[in-house]
């Protein structure tokens, strides 16, 4: 069934967080080597917390690798440090020249900006890399395994943000074009134009080709549940608005026998009919439910031979509710040991918003009188889908003391832009200093605003961290519970204060070179504020007494294997982690708790399906805590 797409040479699939992408992705890049013998096929993964090589059960690294059974399908994971470096060899030169004609700094004050951990870093390496091999041909057709939605539209939209940044630089250049002009009466094209008409050409090359609808398609995969459903219709909205060619649905884990799980099925059946809506006039297909993980060559051959499409389906009557039974230990008092912050985390689609809604919800139920709050900090929010209502970025109430909000990363950067960073860019400029002339005033203002209006992908994380610790710090909340981004892109965010510290420490010491100059003493009074923030957000992730970091985990091979590495990322971070949760816990799939030593596994059985969003929630809730409200509740 996939020969649907023999046609196009890169096919690019996401999705929400665990739907099984890369096992999608490595069983369509090895149907495309066996079907096209001839061509070289990569096989490349832009999910900083990628899973290749669990899947593929082969060695997977920065370098493009031959798999060992088809030596025409290489394999790579993207490595943005490695790229940055290289992108810094052969570009750093025009670089801090543009930017040193566009402002009052000497190249070498700017150096130390390749340095800094920027937010984003993944996501733009990785679009120029694939900018790069499209426009170089270097291989015949690329399958990309993408980070999960929110960040894949990070990524996708980051070609808005390179042209902007291009269109700054040219105005840099354009001032130099102009003094040149006033001073020798000419002007001759050099390395710097050069470089702009090249980088320009390339994004303009990328452009076409990732919304050329013969070249290029975004392959969704999915799977049978209503939060899914949901951030799918979500995602494909915004490909729409993007231009990137949506091209077919993949809806993976599928129940082909209504006798084994009557509830799910039908629950399945339900949202496969509403899949077929979404998009009427692309395929969707259905993969089957295995009996064991699809991993290594064989078995994802196997798997591809058993998807096909569906044009319509049956509706199974509704079944039986059955209710779960608790299983111990359960979770500790959090309010009760003093704990301000808990943080939910893991691989995606594991069922970190329902835990993290789940806790909220038992916490407000067993205090009453405390300010609890929930709060998705994922860019494809589903908090909102698990209480089965609409929640944006000002608190919502759920409860009389429980709310829940979805951090809106627009209105936290446009906050950031009005505090900080219009002025910073007038300061960066020279624009009301001493060395003000009708060349800076018509050129530099406006291009270093330009830059300004921008944002990486991830400032919004550091800023939504700084944010938490404010309503914690105030008072506003008792207890938050943060539903994170999956492994990767909560490993970064964790990362942000060292991140954002550094960046500030770097414009304070351009700041004390030229301040005769540059002036601007209030904006480095509030910047100054800033940092401390960052630094006491810091102290505040790294107190055990303050917060606790609770991972989330199914009994399978590659969601495992990816925990026990962030486990131990978080352990050198120094992030006080006592519980891991299984989801979706059968005594069929018991996992082994020496594989994490030194946390507490708390077991959460499959919850039933045919119920209301915040049923489900307030089941979850009685099974993993011992509070007594809520066992008169559920009783």
């Amino acid at each position: 069934m996939m020969n649907h797409y023999d046609l196009l040479n890169l096919v690019m699939f996401s999705g929400k967080g665990g739907v099984g992408k890369t096992t999608i992705s490595c069983s369509f890049a090895r149907y495309w080597a066996k079907k096209f013998p001839q061509e070289r096929i990569l096989l490349l993964s832009t999910d900083p917390a990628h899973s290749l090589g669990d899947v593929l059960l082969a060695e997977v690294n920065d370098t493009a690798l031959p798999l060992a059974d088809l030596p025409n399908l290489s394999v790579q994971a993207l490595d943005a440090q490695k790229l940055l470096l290289e992108f810094k060899a052969k570009y750093s030169r025009f670089l801090e020249l543009l930017v040193e004609r566009g402002s009052l700094a000497d190249g070498e004050d700017l150096a130390p900006v390749w340095d800094l951990n920027w937010p984003g870093l993944n996501e733009l390496m990785g679009l120029l890399e694939i900018q790069r091999l499209l426009s170089e041909k270097q291989v015949d057709r690329v399958v990309l395994d993408m980070a999960p939605s929110g960040h894949t539209l990070n990524l996708l939209r980051l070609k808005d943000f390179l042209d902007v940044i291009l269109n700054s630089f040219e105005l840099f250049q354009e001032k130099h074009r102009v003094i040149t002009k006033s001073f020798t009466g000419n002007y001759t094209e050099d390395d710097v134009d050069r470089f702009l008409i090249d980088m320009k050409f390339q994004l303009a090359e990328g452009r076409r080709l990732l919304q050329d609808e013969k070249f290029t398609g975004c392959l969704v995969v999915a799977v049978s549940e209503p939060m899914c459903l949901l951030e799918t219709e979500r995602f494909l909205a915004s490909l729409k608005d993007l231009e990137v060619p949506y091209a077919g649905l993949f809806v993976n884990r599928c129940l082909t026998d209504n006798e084994l799980e009557t509830d799910r099925y039908a629950e399945q059946q339900n949202l496969l009919n509403k899949y077929l809506q979404i998009a009427p006039e692309k395929p969707v297909f259905i993969v089957p439910q295995q009996q064991a993980p699809p991993l290594g060559s064989k078995l994802l051959d196997s798997l591809a031979a058993q998807i096909q499409t569906i044009d319509h389906v049956e509706i199974a009557p509704p079944p039986i509710i059955q209710w779960p039974n608790k299983i111990l230990p359960s979770f500790g008092d959090f309010l009760a040991q003093g704990c301000q912050l808990i943080i939910v985390g893991g691989k995606g689609g594991v069922g970190k918003t329902t835990v993290a809604a789940a806790i909220g919800w038992a916490c407000a139920q067993h205090y009453p009188h405390k300010k609890i709050r929930v709060i998705s900090i994922d860019p494809a929010h589903s908090l909102g889908d698990a209480f089965g209502q609409t929640l944006g970025h000002e608190p919502v109430m759920l409860t009389a003391n429980l709310s829940g909000q979805e951090v809106d990363e627009t209105k936290v950067i446009d906050k950031f832009r009005s505090d900080y960073l219009w002025e910073l860019a007038d300061m960066i400029s020279g624009e009301g200093s001493q060395t003000d002339s009708t060349v800076n005033v018509a050129y530099l203002p406006e291009a270093w605003r330009q830059i300004m209006s921008q944002a990486l992908p991830g400032i919004d994380e550091i800023l939504s961290l700084v944010t938490v610790m404010d309503l914690l710090d105030s008072n506003q909340a008792d207890l938050i519970i943060l539903d994170t981004a999956p492994t990767g892109h909560l490993l970064r965010f964790l990362e942000m204060p060292s991140a954002l510290g550094d960046w500030l420490t770097w414009i304070f010491k351009l700041w004390m070179k030229y301040q005769n100059v540059l002036g601007h003493v209030d904006v480095i009074g509030r910047l100054r504020g800033l940092r401390q923030q960052v630094v006491q957000a810091q102290k505040k992730l790294k107190n055990p007494r303050d917060t606790q970091f609770i991972g989330v985990i199914q009994a399978e091979a590659a969601i495992i294997a990816e925990h026990i590495r962030l486990t131990e990322s978080l352990k050198k971070m120094g992030v006080n982690q006592p519980y891991v949760v299984q989801n979706r816990y059968s005594s069929q799939a018991e996992i082994d708790s020496s594989l994490f030593p030194e946390q507490t596994i708390i077991r959460l059985p499959n919850l039933p399906r045919s119920v209301e969003p915040v049923v489900r929630v307030q089941c979850a809730a009685h099974l993993l805590f011992e509070f007594e409200e809520l066992i008169a509740n559920n009783s």
